[in-house]
């Protein structure tokens, strides 16, 4: 049984590649897609943002959700 290598492709911050980009806590549009459907911050593993970005993306989430611009869970069922 062969195992199998996996190829791994270096992730870029898409922050530090597009210097026109901002993160705002009042962009609630531009927050939602750095959530997932459950209201998740993702993770910068799996997004590719650095450690310098990740920290202004989740300071801005918390902001915005304080101020109920974007909600604290996922879609609400009721």
């Amino acid at each position: 049984m062969a195992l199998r290598k996996r190829i791994f492709r270096p992730r870029v911050c898409k922050f530090c590649t597009e210097k026109d980009l901002t993160i705002d806590y009042k962009d609630a549009r531009a927050l939602r897609s750095l959530l997932t459907e459950r209201g998740k911050i993702i993770p910068r593993r799996i997004y590719g943002t650095c450690a310098k970005h990740q920290r202004q993306i989740t300071e801005a989430v918390k902001r915005a959700r304080h101020l109920a611009l974007i909600p604290y869970s996922g879609q609400t069922q009721y």
